[in-house]
């Protein structure tokens, strides 16, 4: 079972973008590429013009000069990358901070979390040295604890990262974050992680897509990639990605996508990731009144502490954006239960708004490894053919650092024809082992999301 089919076809049209507020709000579209038409050749060519390949791209084509060309199936900013809820934060993993120390070992886990802040620092950056106009809003990200018992983990978890990383957030207490956040029955405290911030992410790729094409590199949009065959090695052994306008010819490829990934196009990424159904909601403005009864001040974007968590902010136009774990067929028809689920966490989280108009619902993939952490590498038996992907729902500051990692793996730097990413932290490198029975993959999710939603049922009967 390859990408396409692990859900219902209609999530992968790449044709038609999805009807989300970011969509609504981009303004003008930079004129980015065009569909790949003919033959051409080039140095690097990247399957996948999200966050990850338009960073390879950009970092490529400014820092190195290399001949670059991205393979994109819809338009820039199509998949996650333009569609996501728009939080720049540390994360990239699903397992806690003593099971990466378990793993991985404390030095390895400290190099992990460097890598985290150096991300969000690098967005911010290139917001600023490329020009990217994304509605930065907010210096933080705020974890919002549901219950005392939670609020009581937040603190030791805090702590823990205190002693063992050296870097910790800020802990607020219930009033305190009813004064500095917002007000609500369920507000316990809360822990402000920083550095961290929200943008518009349709808005991001478009800017980072625009300057990597102003740096040198080749986009070409509406492209999706419908074969990959190598060459004989007496005709250069080069790589031919084929679309329907044409062919690239690579010596080298790097492979993006996330949820997305193209896993049928070679056979080393088959059964390599888990796709899981992300649907986020946006209402219509709040008015003064409205926003005030919760005493609603912040723009910092937040989550709730469940295991199956939401992630809502505040938007610049006084929209709130709500979003959470879609249902486990990707059918359209699905979407209004869906709509119904998040109606109800926002009654229940802000009762005050209970029935608020929903403006705005979109649908996407977050992208989980086995190993429930990013996999940044080079195919074993292929040290031309590199990938990066699986960012666990955290991917706009993730993604963004990986591809300039593998910019500078390629071009720059390190040693670039080992076929391991020993320079980075261990957590990172290298394939993440296949999913056993890749073809339950969507069954296999969606019995871990069940299970963990009656563990926050249960916590919310101990409560």
């Amino acid at each position: 079972m390859h990408s396409k089919t692990v859900f219902d076809a209609s999530l992968y049209d790449f044709a038609t973008p999805q009807p989300s507020y970011w969509e609504a709000t981009a303004g003008p579209s930079p004129v980015v590429g065009t569909p790949l038409e003919g033959d051409e050749n080039c140095e690097v060519a990247i399957i996948g013009g999200g966050y990850t390949g338009a960073s390879a791209a950009l970092h490529l084509a400014r820092d190195f000069g290399v001949d670059v060309r991205v393979l994109e199936a819809g338009h820039f900013g199509w998949g996650a990358s333009g569609r996501n809820g728009g939080f720049c934060c540390m994360g990239g993993t699903q397992l806690s901070l003593k099971q990466q120390v378990r793993r991985w070992g404390l030095d390895e886990t400290k190099a992990y979390w460097r890598t985290q802040v150096e991300a969000v620092e690098l967005v911010d950056s290139l917001l600023t040295d490329e020009n990217i106009d994304a509605d930065r809003q907010g210096d933080g990200e705020f974890c919002v604890a549901e219950s005392s018992r939670h609020f009581a983990g937040l603190i030791e978890d805090n702590q823990n990262r205190r002693r063992l990383l050296g870097h910790a957030g800020t802990i607020f207490s219930g009033d305190a974050f009813r004064a500095e956040g917002y007000d609500a029955p369920h507000v316990h405290g809360a822990v402000l992680e920083q550095p961290s911030f929200g943008l518009h992410p349709l808005r991001y790729i478009q800017g980072l897509a625009a300057a990597a094409e102003r740096h040198g590199a080749h986009l070409h949009p509406h492209s999706e990639v419908v074969s990959w065959t190598r060459a004989p090695a007496g005709d250069g052994g080069r790589h031919v990605l084929e679309t329907r306008g044409g062919k690239v010819r690579a010596q080298h490829v790097i492979v993006t996508g996330n949820g997305f990934l193209p896993e049928h196009l070679h056979g080393a990424f088959a059964g390599r990731v888990l796709p899981l159904q992300s649907v986020i909601a946006v209402t219509r403005p709040l008015t003064d009144d409205e926003r005030a009864a919760h005493h609603w001040v912040t723009e910092n974007p937040a989550i709730n502490s469940l295991n199956v968590y939401c992630y809502y902010r505040l938007l610049p136009d006084n929209r709130l954006m709500i979003g959470g774990r879609g249902d486990f067929t990707g059918r359209p028809d699905k979407l209004e239960g869906t709509q119904k689920y998040l109606a109800a966490t926002i009654a229940r989280l802000w009762p005050e708004w209970a029935g608020i108009e929903i403006d705005y619902l979109w649908r996407g993939l977050v992208c989980f490894s086995s190993r429930l952490a990013p996999t940044v590498g080079r195919v074993p038996d292929d040290p031309t053919v590199s990938f990066g992907f699986a960012y666990h729902g955290n991917g706009v500051n993730t993604a963004t650092w990986t591809g300039r990692a593998l910019a500078h793996w390629l071009a720059g730097g390190n040693d670039n024809t080992s076929p391991t990413p020993d320079h980075l932290p261990a957590m990172l490198r290298g394939f993440s082992p296949r999913f056993p029975l890749p073809g339950l993959r969507r069954r296999i999710a969606q019995a871990g999301v069940l299970s963990h939603r009656l563990a926050d049922w249960l916590d919310r009967l101990r409560s």
